[in-house]
């Protein structure tokens, strides 16, 4: 399975629309691989919290026309990174998009920890209530949001419920770049799973972006990780190490507390 992250570059000078047509540009070029995989907030930014009443779109909105028709022409499965949603009832989510090879959305995620300590992203925006899982060929694949990685118990739920791939899209700031690192390494190792963090690279809204997006294994070695600015890290995987590694050490076996036991 050949999986590519797609750094995306937030830079305010550029139009969400140019943005947006410039992504999906990006997506086309990735025919080899089966999985495609983009940042958080990635046509507003993460940190412009100012732009997400002005910039939210429905779900069928014109970044799912254009990530649909991306991933159908470039025939693969793309995680579209998240948009700000706005529900039929005014609500605005951070909602991550999946659509499969066909142009089809198989999957919508809503962030369910919301960042900001009572402002910004925290206060003007919803939180999803449930875990979600899609299928694709040959494993299952657990979704999560930037904040999301610091809340070790819905990673838990999604192996619960199956996911053997976790895919973490997010808009982390540069000043805590030593976290998201240990931690996309730490929810790998505790649950046994392949994680895919794809961060935004660039400078938004004054606050300078992580980057350094990585690909990390079941036993937690760090198959390939990009560097501070735009880049695609692109990385083949193996889904059966995941069960491997799960037979070889079966540390899941043994838990006690919480969810039931995957």
């Amino acid at each position: 399975m050949r999986a590519s992250l797609l750094q995306i570059r937030v830079d305010p000078a550029e139009s969400v629309n140019s943005r947006r047509t410039r992504v999906a540009s990006l997506v086309r070029e990735q025919t080899g691989s089966d999985l495609v995989v983009l940042p958080e907030l990635w046509p507003v930014g993460a940190f412009a919290a100012e732009l997400f009443a002005t910039e939210a779109e429905p779900l069928t909105g014109p970044t799912h026309a254009a990530m649909a028709a991306a991933a159908r022409d470039a025939e693969v499965w793309l995680h579209a990174g998240s948009v700000i949603e706005r529900a039929a009832d005014g609500t605005l989510y951070n909602t991550s998009l999946v659509f499969s090879p066909d142009g089809r959305l198989a999957a919508t995620y809503r962030k369910i920890h919301r960042f900001g300590f009572d402002q910004g992203e925290a206060v003007l925006l919803g939180a999803g209530d449930r875990a979600v899982t899609v299928g694709l060929p040959g494993t299952t694949v657990g979704l999560a949001t930037c904040y999301d990685l610091r809340f070790p118990e819905l990673f838990r739920q999604l192996v619960a419920d199956g996911a053997e791939l976790l895919v973490v899209p997010a808009g982390w700031p540069a000043r805590r770049r030593a976290h998201w690192s240990l931690l996309a390494r730490a929810r790998a190792v505790e649950n046994q799973c392949y994680v895919l963090a794809c961060g935004t690279a660039g400078t938004h809204a004054g606050v300078e972006q992580a980057g350094h997006s990585a690909v990390v294994d079941p036993w937690g070695e760090v198959l390939a990780e990009a560097g501070p600015d735009e880049e695609v890290l692109t990385v083949d995987l193996d889904p059966a190490k995941v069960a491997k590694t799960r037979a070889d050490f079966p540390v899941l076996r043994d838990r006690v507390l919480g969810l039931d036991r995957p």
